[in-house]
């Protein structure tokens, strides 16, 4: 007789966005990732676990990890923390296992008690994961909202923080992600025809309205509506590009609007370069070595690449190491968290 494939589902509960996987004997086969804004209410939680039903559907293990707790529905982080934990129990059958940072996975009850370690831990989990599939590196994961900048020295995290607060300080996280991020939290002004032009201090756009004018982004990466709630085109972000500097879209050509869009992007860039020269000098990552490459994971990858060129470091995909099939590799290493903690956890069984 056929032994049984073992399952586990892997989640990443965040604040915008649920991401799922599905791992069979230790390789992720399903990968998923639904648009969930948190800050509406927690019915768009319990919509987004009935979507994703089928990916978890018969699975064996759960494993669970968060960053949702921070959305402004909840007063605190551990009152963020309890109600997802009671989410978790009332809307996903089988054995859950949350993601506890430093003390590993723990039952939904110790996880309540947990809540300092359970709070935003995904990128310990995906961190822990290249370390044991990568050795030294630095780790990059960019989202669509933040970016986690880590060090790993001799097949551990090197971590200087661990809280938001913490790793804010240390450069380890980086408020600024793929798409999600408003322009002006990356700049507060843009050259336009060779004079700097100040901002309107207005969400007019995002950055993900650069990168794609600049063409390198996946739309199935951009889940939420634009600023203007109006069509996710070159010609759509434009015209929300073009608010950003009080102009209209007819003002200026499509040259000349790429060359702004690059701007913020490059803006955005510089951010992560000089929080990743800081983390990959720091005392707690004891210099690492010239030689260790960058490991890139998430939907900002394109730029992580060019972070990598820029420290002259080789890069090196989150996708391309964690055991997955082909047709999913790419949103694996989209949804990393996800399917750090369906893998880590998968390891237990």
């Amino acid at each position: 007789m056929e032994k049984r494939k073992s399952i586990v589902a892997g989640f990443d509960i965040g604040g915008a966005h649920l991401k799922v996987t599905r791992a069979q004997d230790g390789r992720i086969v399903e990968a998923v990732t639904i648009a969930t804004p948190l800050w509406l209410g927690l019915h768009t939680l319990t919509s987004a676990f009935e979507e994703t039903a089928p990916i978890y559907a018969g699975a064996d293990l759960n494993a669970f990890t968060m960053t949702g707790e921070l959305a402004d529905v909840f007063p605190s982080r551990d009152a963020g923390v309890a109600a997802l934990l009671d989410e978790i129990s009332a809307r996903v059958p089988g054995e859950n296992l949350i993601y506890a940072g430093p003390s590993g996975f723990v039952g939904v009850e110790q996880a309540a008690r947990l809540s300092a370690d359970v709070a935003s831990a995904n990128w310990h989990a995906t961190a822990s994961l290249v370390a044991k599939l990568a050795g030294d590196a630095l780790f990059v994961d960019m989202g669509s909202t933040t970016t986690d900048i880590i060090a790993i020295r001799n097949g551990a995290v090197a971590n200087d923080g661990y809280t938001d607060a913490g790793r804010l300080l240390s450069g380890e996280l980086v408020y600024t992600g793929f798409t999600r991020t408003f322009l002006f939290g990356v700049a507060s002004s843009a050259p336009v025809r060779g004079r700097l032009t100040p901002l309107m201090n207005e969400y007019f756009a995002s950055i993900a309205d650069a990168h794609r004018i600049l063409g390198v982004l996946d739309e199935k990466d951009d889940r939420h509506a634009s600023a203007d709630g109006k069509e996710k085109t070159i010609d759509g972000s434009i015209a929300r590009l073009a608010r950003m500097i009080g102009r209209d879209a007819t003002e200026l050509t499509l040259p000349e609007w790429r060359e702004i869009a690059r701007w913020f992007s490059e803006q955005q860039l510089r951010r992560i370069h000089d929080a990743a020269s800081l983390v990959a000098g720091s005392l707690v990552a004891g210099s690492l070595a010239r030689d260790a490459p960058i490991v890139g994971a998430g939907t900002g990858r394109w730029q992580i690449r060019r972070l990598a060129e820029r420290m002259e470091r080789r890069f090196v995909d989150f996708a391309e190491i964690i055991p997955a099939d082909d047709a999913v590799r790419g949103e694996a290493s989209s949804v990393a968290p996800a399917s750090a903690v369906a893998l880590l956890a998968g390891s237990r069984l």
